[in-house]
């Protein structure tokens, strides 16, 4: 009987089965999830299958194996047929991917956020459905998804005659609704998911680029009047863009100095937080606290809206960035950074301070604090001490307590 196992050394998920009387391993680059060993569970009850009605090809279910070379292709009969016991439907009864992606879409779209919404629909629109849609998804199979991303990685040229070039986390976000979409059809009609086997690209580094302390206190002390107590609590609460310009005042608790995330505003509209980890509380500092008191009697007579326009509506991101960030940061001969690296700036200045790790991600909107530590550690030491200066002291002072004195390790 065939399995789903992990392997030690890596963590991922590998397919154990016999075939031919010889034991077969093969590797996915899956980790061990139970979403994952669902979706692997699916195709290696259909290698079962296959292999018990004499019907396994080795080379479509692994093509990049050197064991697909090794045994004999057995068909006993056609793949899709009529036939007694046969595991998958009939050839007319699989739909094509743009009739399949019609029904996947109407039955997922009631879960998505608006912005969700909004960007798979492009993808579906610009890439999948151009790339697929007239192709049954039986039909859909390694050799053409690895063809497609290919494509996608290629360079193409804009209506200027520019060349532009899509980048690994554009490309990773279409084949991974590509997979999302391959899987249900998969679990209805007994297909093969080709994205299973096919690894995501790697995505390149991004450096966060927080303000220090000083850079911070000029730009609030060097913009408009009426955006100062806006950028203080941005800089000093770590929100992210549509959280604050989604901020009502009824989600400001003074008594207890607490902000709730419960809404973000972007695209012209108010909606549900970035996901369930967004819904939180943030911590009210005084400075945010006098900020907040000063904004109440600018904004609450005219708005629900803790920042908005004089018209009442929340601020528009574009209109910011354009308007004020961008310029500021050119009249006080800053480098340009994006207004989200008031966020990051919040992030270092926490770590800075020493607060615990765990509070910091909870402010944050984080499940984990691996984020923390693999974005932001490195600035820490920048506002507090040296690197290793610490370390430094613990040890000599553990070694002079035992011996007496510290050992001399290097040769004068």
């Amino acid at each position: 009987m065939g399995s789903i196992r992990r392997r030690a050394e890596t963590g991922h998920l590998y397919f154990d089965f016999h075939f031919q009387g010889q034991r077969c391993r093969e590797y996915s680059a899956l980790a061990d999830t139970g979403d994952n060993r669902r979706k692997m569970e699916i195709v290696i009850k259909k290698i079962e299958a296959d292999i018990a009605s004499n019907r396994f090809d080795y080379a479509t279910y692994f093509p990049d194996s050197p064991r697909a070379s090794k045994f004999s292709i057995t068909r006993a009969g056609a793949a899709y047929g009529p036939q007694a016991g046969a595991v998958l439907p009939a050839r007319s009864l699989v739909p094509t991917f743009k009739e399949f992606v019609e029904l996947w879409a109407k039955e997922k779209e009631a879960d998505w956020r608006f912005k969700t919404k909004q960007g798979r629909r492009r993808i579906l629109q610009t890439h999948l459905l151009p790339a697929f849609g007239h192709i049954r998804i039986d039909e859909i199979d390694r050799t053409k998804v690895c063809a497609f991303r290919a494509e996608l990685a290629t360079p193409g040229k804009k209506s200027d005659g520019s060349e532009f070039r899509r980048g690994n986390t554009t490309i990773n976000a279409v084949i991974g609704l590509l997979r999302q979409i391959l899987d249900e059809a998969a679990a209805r009609y007994q297909t093969i998911n080709p994205c299973l086997t096919i690894k995501r690209l790697k995505k390149q580094r991004t450096d966060v680029q927080p303000f220090n302390l000083e850079e911070v206190r000029r730009i609030i002390e060097c913009v408009r009047a009426d955006f100062q107590d806006y950028l203080t609590v941005r800089f000093f609460t770590g929100m992210r863009t549509g959280e604050v310009h989604g901020l009502k005042w009824k989600n400001v608790d003074f008594e207890r100095k607490e902000i709730l995330i419960r809404e973000t505003f972007s695209d012209g509209r108010t909606d549900y937080t970035k996901n369930d980890s967004s819904q939180r509380e943030i911590f009210m500092s005084e400075p945010v606290r006098i900020s907040l008191l000063r904004q109440k009697n600018v904004s609450a007579p005219i708005s629900e809206y803790v920042f908005c326009s004089r018209d009442g509506a929340p601020i528009d991101s574009q209109n910011f960035n354009s308007r004020i960030w961008k310029p500021l940061l050119e009249d006080l001969g800053f480098k340009h950074r994006r207004a989200y690296e008031m966020r990051h700036t919040c992030a270092t200045l926490w770590l800075g301070s020493g607060e615990n790790t765990e509070w910091i991600a909870r402010q944050l909107g984080h499940t984990t604090t691996e984020m923390l530590f693999r974005v932001y550690s490195r600035y820490v030491p920048n506002n507090t001490r040296r690197d290793g200066s610490a370390f430094d002291r613990m040890i000599s002072s553990g070694i002079t307590a035992t011996t007496g004195a510290i050992p001399q390790l290097l040769p004068s």
